[in-house]
């Protein structure tokens, strides 16, 4: 649990499943992340082996993210999470609403 725990780990490699994708781009597709928790938490998935980095030596410097073998299998584990909220995430969203209102 801890390589997906918190709140943008997860979101992370979703964002990774369809390629690679520059820093910049990862940060487009995780509207509400800060820039340093996003590095954070990159940095812990890069330690754990479920993300490469690929940094390019050019003007101005360019790095790349993609997801290991070991982050494609836990991807897929991910998958049946995914389908699970899709399927229930109307009725999760009524019983926070009652609980809101009681």
């Amino acid at each position: 649990m801890d390589v997906v725990g918190g709140k943008w780990k997860a979101l992370i490699l979703w964002a990774l499943h369809k390629g690679t994708l520059r820093f910049g781009e990862l940060k487009r597709e995780l509207p509400g992340v800060s820039e340093k928790m996003l590095i954070q938490q990159l940095r812990e998935l890069e330690a754990d082996g479920v993300l490469h980095r690929e940094v390019y030596r050019e003007v101005p410097p360019r790095v790349e993210y993609s997801l290991t073998e070991l982050g494609q299998a836990l991807n897929t584990a991910l998958d049946s999470l995914g389908v699970w909220g899709e399927t229930f995430m109307q009725e999760i969203i009524a019983n926070k609403a009652k609980e809101a209102a009681a």
